[in-house]
């Protein structure tokens, strides 16, 4: 990693450029941050749970008593919902929920996020670190940046870098993704993004003003 620049600063990009001084847009974009983020929870979410009904409980096929004459009250199958062992009426079954959010609101909602995290940018030069990346290099950049193990780091790439992944993997709190792979949890939840310029033009071409 060549020379590292952590700017705290007001960053100069078109993410500052997307909003005015007008207040209710701010705040319409709040909420768009908020719909989008709900979106992706929804449907990251996996409704598994599952009961039976009566016909898809084994048994059940003999008649417990005949209809007249016993003084119990008529019954035609043991496996009952009505019975202990038998099936369960309006039962959850599992399911797939989706919720949809339009393309542009989302491109929307990642840019505001992204404006409202700008003072937790973190530049560096490069991110071609060499092909024998380990563990250790990363962690010493995170130190070397005076970020503590505690807090939530988002690293942003160009582009999918596997070896850096593997490195970063076993770090509890650091994430690794792509400028055309971000999404509302992830900016939210960090607590810093180290990012670098051409990460930056890379965002801005994919979420960019002519999208918003």
């Amino acid at each position: 990693m060549e020379k590292i620049i952590k700017k705290t600063e007001d960053i100069e990009n078109p993410i500052n450029n997307i909003f005015t001084d007008n207040v209710e847009k701010k705040k319409r974009s709040i909420g768009l941050i908020h719909r989008a983020y709900l979106t992706q929870i929804k449907n990251s979410r996996k409704y598994l749970a599952s009961t039976k009904t009566k016909s898809e409980i084994r048994g059940g096929g003999k008649k417990p008593w005949k209809q007249k004459g016993t003084g119990n009250a008529r019954a035609g199958s043991s496996r009952s919902p009505l019975w202990k062992g038998g099936g369960v009426s309006f039962g959850p079954k599992p399911r797939v929920v989706n919720k949809k959010i339009n393309k542009k609101e989302r491109r929307l909602a990642i840019l505001s996020a992204l404006y409202l995290k700008k003072q937790q940018f973190i530049f560096v030069d490069d991110f071609s670190l060499n092909a024998n990346i380990k563990t250790k290099s990363i962690t010493k950049l995170l130190t070397d940046l005076g970020l503590k193990n505690t807090e939530k780091t988002l690293f942003i790439l160009t582009k999918a870098d596997k070896q850096f992944w593997l490195a970063s993997r076993n770090l509890k709190n650091v994430e690794v993704t792509t400028a055309n792979c971000l999404n509302i949890k992830q900016l939210l939840s960090t607590n810093h993004i180290i990012l670098s310029n051409a990460s930056l033009d890379s965002i801005n071409s994919t979420y960019g003003k002519q999208y918003a």
